[in-house]
């Protein structure tokens, strides 16, 4: 080990308090620590679980990329850490200051909306290329028949575009339209012209490197400064993936925007990630390493935050087809990774790994939701029908 000091597990779950009480904790969620197990831990520094039990998340996720612990089945691990709530019997103070800070302070200002699209988005074409389906839709995909990635996305995107209504001649905003796969898709099958926004420098090159032939432009500027005086009126928006990087401060912001550049008579559907509770919409190893500033929204916040601009027509969840997207995604990146590694380093590949599986464990708990929310400024004449998919 690093630190040169002889030890044993058994003697550490004999004499240490903190690996006493992990290992109890553990026990509950049916996890062993030095078991045999796929989704069992295997540690490999004795101060593992003090830096896990006094900084929950963080040090979980720190202490993994730093190499002192190891799963061969993280997304299950997750899973069963989840599903047993062990989550909310660590690290608790430094999780009650980050939700904290969110709520008094407004983390998704203007000047501080571009950092995601640098530390993540930008990170590399050929990681995303590599990972994701031909299309490159980097949200969840729909599953009820689909056998494979590629299939689930054409899937998730073409429910989108039946959900809006989509018409020939149509114009849709695309608020967070990330590489342009639905705004490809919506031209291409659905004869609409488009226009997206997002704050990623490398998603807006390429993504107008792949629309060069279809009525889609994409432009590289921040929600909040779109269409100020709504003189551009769309028949349809929608927003893939993209609300969990708003946060609490502009929620408001975000749903005036989507109203003064939608028609009165339009449809928008919303597409996030969502928390089954207030509040617990900050997960400090994903804030911190993978998406800067994010925070996950309540039912609630997105029904208080659209109410007085909109009617909700329709909610859909369909969380757990996250898990099977994100399983997808990682099988890519462990198949790209030989291409990728001289590029990207070790200490990334353990990073990106985690992210990626620790993400699908919490869709599989059901710890986190997707959602896809229609809403109508003032109530869809003749009511709305869902799509029967």
């Amino acid at each position: 080990m690093g630190s040169g000091i002889a030890w044993s597990t058994q003697s550490l779950v004999n004499t240490d308090d903190n690996w006493r009480r992990a290992s109890q904790l553990l026990a509950t969620a049916d996890i062993r620590v030095g078991g045999g197990r796929p989704w069992d831990m295997r540690v490999h520094h004795p101060a593992t679980f003090d830096r896990i039990l006094t900084q929950g998340s963080l040090g979980l996720g720190e202490s993994y990329v730093d190499g002192w612990w190891d799963c061969n089945q993280l997304d299950e691990f997750i899973a069963r850490i989840l599903r047993a709530r062990l989550d909310e019997q660590v690290g608790r103070a430094g999780w009650l200051w980050a939700s904290l800070k969110a709520r008094l302070t407004n983390l998704q200002s203007q000047s501080r909306a571009w950092q995601v699209g640098e530390v993540h988005y930008d990170l590399g074409n050929d990681l995303y290329e590599a990972m994701l389906d031909p299309t490159m839709a980097y949200s969840c995909g729909y599953w009820p028949v689909a056998q494979t990635l590629a299939q689930a996305q054409e899937a998730k995107l073409d429910l989108i575009c039946q959900k809006l209504q989509l018409l020939p001649g149509m114009r849709l905003l695309d608020i967070g339209c990330g590489w342009g796969s639905l705004m490809c898709f919506a031209a291409k099958h659905y004869g609409v012209q488009c226009v997206g926004l997002t704050v990623s420098k490398e998603q807006a090159r390429l993504g107008a490197e792949k629309a060069r032939d279809l009525p889609v432009r994409f432009e590289l500027l921040d929600y909040r400064r779109f269409n100020p005086d709504g003189e551009q009126r769309f028949d349809r928006i929608a927003s893939v993936g993209m609300f969990e990087h708003v946060g609490h401060k502009n929620y408001r912001a975000y749903f005036d925007m989507a109203r003064r550049s939608l028609r009165h008579d339009g449809l928008f559907l919303l597409h996030t990630i969502g928390k089954n509770r207030s509040g617990a919409g900050i997960d400090r190893w994903i804030e911190k390493y993978i998406f800067p500033n994010g925070v996950l929204p309540s039912s609630s916040d997105l029904a208080l935050a659209s109410e007085d601009h909109f009617v909700m027509e329709d909610w859909h969840n369909f969380g757990e087809d996250y898990d099977k997207t994100l399983m997808a995604w990682n099988a890519r990146f462990e198949d790209a990774w030989p291409s990728l590694q001289g590029r990207y380093g070790e200490r990334f590949y353990r990073m990106w790994r985690y992210y990626l599986l620790c993400c699908a464990g919490t869709f599989r708990a059901r710890d986190n939701q997707l959602w896809q929310v229609v809403f109508s400024p003032n109530g869809h004449a003749g009511g709305y029908r869902r799509p029967l998919l």
